[in-house]
């Protein structure tokens, strides 16, 4: 069932929506299903419980203020929200990558880019020598405010990782909100223009699709190789790599299933579509999700969840031991499923 979201849709937490409420998302994903825990289906194939197998990515959600209030958002990110991280909170980021050998700094929101203090986190890491990735909505690119935003990305070698759920209009509005798609075509032209995405150029443009409904996403590389054929044909836009991501039901994409009567055929198809092939390479394992307020989760999905990590101390910042989160017990739930459905479903896209 495809999402037809309210362009005066606002979050979850400015309508004062129960499901604002972490707890009582997870109790409604954790209720008696007909469906298994998730630890228990790993348990009933013989899968060992979850753990980190190293830290490669720390990623960094600097903010839930968005200029973008999207129908299927797990973050329940938008204009009304005035979450934000603030510079210290910003520094002891920095202090951590200092203080270990982490390669990748992964930023993300909300729009990261409206935090302000985000092209000075970029910098700090660039100075780190650390690869950096924003995880972009393409239109704000296009704000005035954001004059110069891309070149700044440009200079800094920033990797962009940007959303586009489809090549043709109506659909991406239907999930993102009226005028996205356009704005999105602009704001990917500029980019190709200042070189991203174009051959030789060094400055990596990869776009994330996910689906518009509850349905898995295709074929990673059928559904690339159609939107590089018909994004060059029509607008004449090139892109490095594309990724499909599954929509995890959480946030707003909960409160669809659950007012469209679909939630339970969701979750069915999730657990029915299990794929063990996929646990090895699960993004939680090598990866640290930062919070705004300086809090630490095996992922951004436990992140909007409210489920801190479990590695034998406080999860925050504050507290960061490498070698301990390095081999932490992963902290799952019903949700999972999301991530370890058909191929797969990683923030580098699918998983086999």
């Amino acid at each position: 069932m495809a999402m037809a979201p309210d362009p005066t849709l606002h979050s979850l937490q400015s309508r004062r929506s129960p499901l604002a409420r972490p707890a009582v998302q997870v109790r409604h994903l954790e209720k008696e299903a007909p469906w298994p825990v998730f630890q228990e289906r790993m348990s009933t194939l013989g899968l060992p419980p979850l753990t980190a197998t190293g830290l490669s990515v720390l990623q960094i959600n600097v903010g839930r203020l968005c200029n973008q209030t999207c129908a299927h958002c797990h973050v329940d990110a938008g204009p009304d929200r005035r979450e934000i991280m603030s510079r210290p909170t910003m520094e002891e980021c920095l202090r951590v990558l200092e203080a270990s050998d982490i390669p990748t700094v992964d930023i993300t929101g909300g729009a990261p880019e409206l935090n302000p203090n985000f092209r000075w986190l970029v910098e700090r890491c660039r100075e780190l020598h650390r690869h950096v990735m924003d995880r972009c909505n393409l239109t704000v690119l296009t704000l005035p405010s954001q004059n110069g935003l891309v070149d700044f990305l440009a200079r800094q070698q920033v990797e962009i990782v940007a959303s586009l759920p489809c090549y043709q209009e109506e659909t991406t509005d239907r999930q993102r909100g009226q005028g996205v798609f356009s704005r999105s075509i602009a704001a990917l032209r500029i980019l190709n223009q200042r070189g991203y995405g174009r051959p030789d150029s060094g400055l990596i443009l990869n776009l994330v699709a996910n689906p518009v409904g509850a349905s898995l996403p295709p074929p990673q590389e059928t559904l690339e190789q159609s939107v590089r054929r018909e994004l060059e044909r029509r607008y004449d836009i090139t892109f490095n790599h594309l990724y499909t991501i599954t929509n995890v039901p959480i946030g707003r994409f909960l409160e669809n299933l659950m007012e469209s009567g679909t939630y339970d055929s969701y979750m069915e198809r999730l657990v029915q579509a299990f794929n063990p092939a996929t646990v090895d390479g699960l993004m939680c394992r090598t990866m640290i999700s930062v919070s705004w307020d300086g809090r630490l989760f095996d992922c951004d999905f436990n992140q909007m969840l409210d489920l801190e990590v479990n590695h034998g101390a406080r999860a925050r910042l504050a507290d960061f031991e490498p070698n301990l989160l390095a081999r932490r017990r992963i902290i799952t739930g019903r949700h999972c499923y999301g991530c370890t459905a058909g191929s797969g479903s990683s923030c580098g896209g699918s998983l086999t």
